[in-house]
């Protein structure tokens, strides 16, 4: 092995990435239904590699995390300010019930196992994995009055406990969130995850990558006209109010004619109509045969995403703008959304529009260019970061996280990870009203989420994998077992609260609800993973918030009691 050790030392950055290789690899083998997952498996396989003795610098986990956990605040700050007030009183109870169970079983588990105040913080510390409670565990135990030797020997036990339990800390929050929660509740995360998102999107359907309906809401047909009704376009596209099609080509004789308001339509026309289907649907049996592939009929539409800057729109209803709008600009454009701080509007007469709000609109290229302009700022879809954006609020989210208010004689922070948290929830919050700067594209997101906090974790276990072996040897399995108790029991025991007192009855919001009350960051990882989409954030990001405090609280309760 001394090879590897070689190796390693000169260059630890292999030791990272081969953990994450096989980690993964072995995250993707099924147990019967049970899986790791990358997350875990990166953990594992990071504690087997520190055996050989690899030294990162601790650096790299603080910027693999700031990013995993700015780009998770950035994809979900629209959703949590619109989320803040009295819906947001469940994980405030689940925050307090999760501290509040941890810190009865540690003092339990002190008292049956003989545990001194210091291997009961550190067990706290890693078994709860917040590593804070070490600061404010030896800070406390420095002011009992012990002599010094005494009190050496305590805080180095807040250490030992601490690199015994930190590594289960991180793999038992996992299994309770991934396999256990879903399991009891009898739903997949994936499945209540799409559930949350197509409510919170008005009913419209949540896709994800590849996905497309079946029956999708608009559609083009084309059509031999079966009569000769004397009628003209207009008459047709406006037969009454709630039509919804326009005809967008003419055929006539095998020859295309202009399409305009005053064409007389005559039988044998062949005619290509475009609009909701519900409309097109119900309008077949006036047009007549409904024909396939017919040449010179294809039609290119286009979506556009525009964000409403027209003063002259702001505060009026979806019906006030249609009646005010003359027939010739509507022509052949559908209102396909509205969104709003990430929520999409239901597309009702009486919605109220403001100046920000995201439209939507589909339609050809002529069509959209004559009403984009009406509406705003039309936004040009890019692969590319502004990295402006994303270094600015980075660096405004670490600024955050030095600041430190004391309670008393016991120092309180967000930390870098809660900064960058709450820097990416105003950040991105910002970007959804003014989409005309600040890109992060999904993709990017994507991987700076997954590469963060993947790498965060692997820098984890092989930092503290190999103390965390030599430990268990040198001290036994008592501290270990104390451990893994510490970190399910009080897990179990808020999931229950939870789901039978406070009725949690979506997995993917509840799963992330009970990382961030135990501020589990691999948890909530492996549960953002299993969503597919950003459902569980919101939740995770106002307990996450509390449990910073009020876990770190826990450090002089247990000095005080243990």
């Amino acid at each position: 092995m001394e090879w590897l050790h070689d190796l390693f030392k000169r260059s630890p950055e292999m030791a990272l990435f081969l953990s994450l290789a096989v980690g993964y690899w072995i995250g993707k083998i099924k147990f019967g239904k049970f899986q790791l997952g990358g997350v875990a498996g990166s953990l594992l396989v990071a504690v087997v590699v520190s055996q050989v003795g690899v030294q990162v610098d601790a650096g790299v986990k603080a910027v693999l995390f700031a990013l995993f956990i700015y780009a998770v605040g950035f994809e979900s700050g629209p959703q949590f300010f619109s989320s803040l007030g009295r819906q947001s009183i469940k994980e405030i109870v689940l925050a307090v019930v999760m501290a509040a169970t941890g810190l009865a079983t540690v003092i339990v588990m002190a008292k049956l196992c003989g545990l001194d105040k210091g291997l009961a913080a550190g067990v706290a510390a890693g078994g709860l994995t917040q590593s804070a409670i070490i600061g404010t565990a030896g800070d406390a135990i420095a002011k009992l009055g012990l002599a010094a030797d005494e009190t050496q020997r305590l805080q180095g036990n807040v250490a030992i406990g601490y690199a015994v339990t930190y590594v289960f800390g991180s793999f038992g929050a996992i299994i309770v969130c991934v396999n256990i929660l879903p399991k009891f509740m009898g739903r997949s995360i994936r499945d209540d995850a799409i559930a949350a998102e197509t409510a919170m999107q008005a009913g419209q359907a949540a896709l994800g990558p590849d996905q497309q309906a079946a029956a999708p809401a608009l559609v083009g047909r084309i059509y031999e006209l079966a009569a000769d009704t004397g009628r003209t376009v207009h008459d047709i596209e406006f037969e009454t109010p709630d039509t919804n099609i326009t005809i967008e080509r003419v055929k006539r004789d095998g020859r295309f004619i202009e399409v305009g308001p005053e064409l007389r339509l005559q039988k044998g026309d062949i005619v290509l109509v475009v609009g909701r289907r519900e409309a097109v649907v119900s309008s077949a049996s006036m047009l007549g045969k409904e024909l396939y592939d017919i040449e010179g009929m294809e039609l290119t539409m286009q979506r556009r995403e525009i964000v409403l800057t027209n003063k002259n729109l702001d505060r009026k209803t979806i019906g006030e703008i249609r009646d005010a709008t003359t027939s010739a600009t509507r022509h052949g454009v559908f209102l396909v959304s509205i969104g709003r701080a990430g929520t999409n509007l239901p597309l009702k007469p009486d919605t109220v529009v403001q100046v920000g709000d995201m439209v939507t609109i589909f339609g050809a290229e002529q069509d959209l260019k004559r009403v984009s302009a009406r509406i705003g700022e039309v936004i040009v879809q890019t692969h590319k970061t502004d990295f402006v954006y994303l270094g600015a609020g980075l660096v405004v989210g670490l600024l955050i996280g030095l600041v430190s208010v004391k309670l008393g004689d016991i120092p309180l922070t967000l930390g870098s990870g809660g900064g960058a948290l709450l820097s990416g929830l105003l950040f991105g919050w910002f970007r959804a009203k003014r989409q005309t700067f600040g890109a992060l594209p999904s993709s990017a997101a994507q991987l700076l989420k997954d590469l963060g906090l993947a790498g965060f974790v692997t820098v984890v276990g092989l930092s503290s994998g190999l103390q965390a072996v030599e430990t268990i040897k040198a001290h036994g399995l008592t501290i270990f077992g104390v451990g893994v108790v510490v970190t399910i029991v009080p897990m179990i025991l808020t999931m229950l609260i939870g789901r039978y007192l406070l009725r949690y009855d979506n997995v993917a919001i509840f799963a992330g609800a009970l990382s961030g009350s135990r501020s589990a960051n691999p948890a909530f990882g492996e549960v953002l993973d299993k969503a597919e989409n950003a459902i569980p954030t919101v939740p995770f990001a106002i307990t996450y918030a509390l449990a910073n405090v009020l876990l770190t609280l826990l450090g002089p309760l247990i000095v005080a009691l243990a």
